[in-house]
């Protein structure tokens, strides 16, 4: 019987394992900052501008969590409060119509997170739900009299056959689990509990709920009233074989009074996220017209109440829609996309002509540098969003007319006395047809020009996203170990356009390959990157081309592959996309099409690998499952390679990094892996 072979992470930074103690405090980013920053996120501005709410996310060194607060800051003054900060989580704030009141969700009161309101003036709070489960996709009624939510009603399980009945006191094994759905498990959330999400509306003044959807079906937020609040916009896919069509969905309204539901787009396509005018005469919706692709740019539409009249108002754009608002005008609406890797807020009017208002927004994830970040638009225009530096984790700004304002400095305190490595912006022309890649180099924080370094390669999952000059601190972390980061877009990166996007559908891994080898040629060649000294890592998709770049290339000195893809048809059918994967990425099914899978897949190159490779996966990663990793390491070690494989106790796909102490660790980790190749050829584990 084989035994389960799994590393330990090791914590201490080998650089640095030997050196002398401190003889004074860090003057550069260590993993035990981590446990201290702060990030702000989702950013809600009152509708006379006046003050905003937004989601703290801080680290707590006791519970090795960050944990959700909510802040209100006033945008005169730049002073802040907070207004649900004790116990628990707290997230999701959200302005009643008339800005006296305030909704969020909240588990200060117990395990189940409920529906809170704040009245403003009094600063009294009260607790409106008693859920079993967590509430969401909150959604006030024009009149401030109703709040909506989506929330899971549990189901039956499925059955097949029976047991005996147990005599009393008896302690028997748990019942049979059994599964009939395809969706019946997600990355983070594990196996899924049989239910499915309905939509419900609640007195913001307190009193019972009333389930307002029914049906074996997912009635999907964000949720929208419409004007005269007698029906409530969402999405879904209400047809018989949603399990088989991943992405499909339309725009329904459902009749408050009634429950009846009404569809209100119809095509073949995702139509979601709707929103109703303030002024009743139109809805909007982001979607496109599928076409099989791996890559396809979202729109915005607008159309007339019954859902007639339907008009793309981006189709010009060539970028993808992210998120959309109404201005309180109804001439128009405020949209978020991705530019080369940078977020921005434009306003659209109703006859297409988009003006940006606000750029250089930035997310609230940590670990890696992706493009990202929240908005929100008060009455008159101005523009709450989370955005800074690419040394700084977000921070929520005021944007008023051509007038930029950071309103709050997270993380000054901890920061101030660090030198962060540096970001710079690279670029170069592909090696295989002259297209320009773009990427950004974190440079050592003691860097002096014409210094060359060790360079780690670093590079995006997705395969479709995008990293920008946004903060990371695994890059900040390598940078302080004394190495050069370079994050690369390359063709298959969001934010370059729909053409750029799909040179890599259903040939990826690919080309790919030759833009990243280009661009660190090309920090090579300005005199960043000593060329002896090159190492590669990245996480999902970046872990597939991590695996990829070492099955054709020996010139880097080692690898850490983390929460990669190795063989496309165990993928296929093990994770929590199997449709999604064989009906987008490839466009056929393992067995009709098995040379493809394996071509593309990076254990068919394990045989040519010499390079030193870690392999780094979450325990309960639903997306990249376990398995993946572990055919790799195997694979490694039957070929003589030198390997370790390296469990995230208790981490999904998404969250590998969540817990400060584990994104410490694995980064640490990494660090020690690379530094045992760094001034020495490789040698044997």
């Amino acid at each position: 019987m084989l035994k389960r072979i799994v590393a330990v992470i090791v914590l201490a930074i080998a650089a640095t394992a030997a050196a002398e103690p401190a003889a004074g405090p860090e003057r550069v980013l260590t993993g035990s900052d981590l446990f201290s920053l702060e990030v702000a996120a989702d950013p809600q501005i009152s509708p006379d501008g006046r003050w905003i709410a937004y989601v703290r996310r801080s680290g707590d060194i006791m519970t090795d969590r960050f944990r959700p607060t909510i802040w209100l800051v006033d945008t005169r003054s730049g002073e802040q409060v907070p207004i649900a900060a004790g116990p628990g989580s707290h997230m999701s704030p959200r302005w009643s119509p008339d800005g006296r009141r305030l909704a969020y969700i909240s588990s200060a009161e117990g395990e189940a997170s409920q529906l809170f309101v704040r009245w403003m003036a009094s600063g009294e709070a009260v607790r409106l739900t008693g859920l079993p489960n967590a509430p969401g996709s909150i959604a006030w009624s024009p009149d401030g009299r109703n709040i909506a939510y989506a929330m899971l009603v549990p189901g039956e399980a499925a059955r097949l056959g029976s047991r005996p009945d147990a005599p009393e006191g008896a302690e028997w094994a748990d019942p049979l689990d059994v599964t009939t759905a395809i969706s019946y498990r997600a990355d983070g959330a594990g196996y899924l509990r049989p239910g499915f999400s309905q939509i419900f509306v609640v007195p913001a003044d307190g009193g019972a709920a009333r389930q307002l959807s029914f049906g074996n079906y997912q009635h999907d937020g964000p949720l929208s009233w419409s004007a005269d609040g007698r029906t409530i916009l969402f999405s879904g896919n209400l047809t018989p074989d949603w399990e088989l069509d991943p992405i499909e969905s339309e725009v329904y309204a459902l009749d408050v009074a009634t429950s009846a539901i009404t569809p209100l787009t119809d095509r073949d396509g995702p139509d979601a996220s709707p929103a109703a005018s303030p002024d009743g005469r139109h809805i909007a919706w982001l979607g496109f017209d599928d076409q099989r692709l791996g890559y396809q740019n979202v729109e915005l539409y607008v159309a007339n109440p019954d859902g007639s009249g339907r008009r793309s108002l981006t189709s010009t754009l060539d970028r993808s829609i992210g998120a959309v608002d109404w201005a309180a005008d109804s001439r128009a609406l405020y949209i978020a996309y991705d530019d080369h890797g940078r977020t921005r807020v434009a306003r659209v009017s109703l006859s297409g002509d988009i003006r940006t208002v606000a750029e250089g927004l930035t997310g609230a994830s940590l670990d890696r540098p992706y493009s990202g970040g929240g908005f929100s638009v008060a009455r008159d225009g101005t523009v709450a969003i989370t955005g800074g530096p690419a040394t700084r984790p977000a921070d929520v700004v005021l944007v008023r007319g051509g007038n930029r304002r950071q309103l709050t400095h997270l993380n000054d305190g901890l920061l101030a006395g660090k030198t962060m490595g540096e970001v710079r912006h690279i670029e170069t022309a592909s090696s295989f047809d002259g297209r320009t890649i773009e990427g950004w180099l974190t440079l050592p924080p003691h860097h002096v020009e014409g210094q060359r370094h060790p360079l780690i390669l670093e590079i995006h999952g997705g395969p479709f996203a995008a990293y920008g000059p946004h903060f990371s601190t695994d890059n900040q972390l390598y940078a302080a170990a004394g190495y050069a980061v370079l994050s690369v877009n390359p063709r298959g990166s969001t934010s370059y356009g729909a053409e750029f996007a799909n040179l890599i559908h259903h040939a990826y891994p690919g080309h790919d390959y030759d833009d990243l080898m280009s661009a660190v040629d090309a920090a090579i060649a300005q005199g960043y990157a000593d060329p002896d000294q090159l190492f590669v890592t990245g996480g999902s998709g970046g872990g597939v081309l991590t695996s990829w770049i070492v099955g054709n290339t020996n010139r880097f000195r080692a690898a850490a592959t983390q929460k990669p893809v190795i063989n496309w048809t165990t993928q296929a059918l093990v994770s929590d996309i199997p449709v999604f994967v064989a009906q987008y990425w490839f466009g056929a099914l393992p067995w009709e099409d098995q040379q493809s899978y394996w071509a593309r897949s990076p254990l068919s190159l394990v045989g040519n690998v010499e390079t030193p490779t870690l392999v780094v996966v979450g325990s309960e990663d639903e997306r990249t499952p376990v398995s993946e990793a572990e055919q790799y390491y195997m694979a490694l070690r039957m070929e003589g390679v030198p390997t370790t494989l390296v469990r995230v106790p208790g981490a999904s796909h998404g969250g590998i990094a969540a817990r400060p102490s584990q994104s410490a660790a694995k980064a640490s980790a990494i660090l020690a892996w690379f530094d045992r190749y760094r001034t020495a050829a490789p040698s044997a584990p």
